[in-house]
């Protein structure tokens, strides 16, 4: 079973991309080992503290070091990354640059049209940079950009229930797992 740390680029409690993570750890549970990383109490990423870090960053750092691969669970704000998350993406890309060669799956989702897909096209391009270079699951045919979050997501549970939106993960969800494991 692979092991994976999935970052949620939201902080809010009954953030979409939250309620996609939890589905996805219940929905893949006897195939993956989905454990939602701690971005919330990161402090802002700072050279002057990197070679001595706080445990949270420590903690996260050896989270996503000893994982399988990543996940990447966002919203998207103003056409591009959460600041959040992008604090969490620069204090995994320096010192020991956890992140080399890690398999990345991306997704998003967004009570708009769009999807998050100018979020992810921006995120892959953050992904590529020197300190990052991860293995990008290739996004042909394995974006997962779920728009309309209201109508596929049920209130009550705080889970994805549309049926068409999850076959599509449960594929990206199998390529990826081939993909990590060769």
């Amino acid at each position: 079973m692979l092991k994976i740390a999935v970052l949620v680029g939201s902080l809010r409690q009954g953030s979409y991309s939250l309620q996609l993570a939890n589905t996805m750890k219940e929905r893949y549970i006897n195939k993956l080992d989905l454990e939602i990383a701690d971005i919330r109490s990161l402090p802002f990423f700072d050279q002057d503290i990197e070679l001595n870090p706080p445990q949270v960053v420590t903690d996260l750092l050896r989270k996503v070091a000893s994982a399988d691969g990543v996940f990447f669970i966002t919203p998207e704000y103003n056409w591009s990354v959460p600041g959040v998350l992008k604090n969490a993406i620069d204090w995994l890309s320096r010192v020991d640059k956890v992140l080399i060669g890690k398999p990345v799956l991306t997704a998003g989702v967004s009570p708009g049209m769009m999807g998050t897909i100018r979020c992810q096209q921006h995120l892959r391009e953050i992904l590529a940079s020197p300190g990052l270079q991860v293995r990008l699951l290739p996004p042909a045919g394995n974006e997962i950009y779920i728009s309309s979050a209201a109508l596929k997501f049920d209130e009550s549970t705080q889970r994805l229930v549309d049926e068409s939106t999850l076959r599509t993960i449960d594929r990206v969800v199998e390529h990826f797992i081939d993909f990590a494991r060769s």
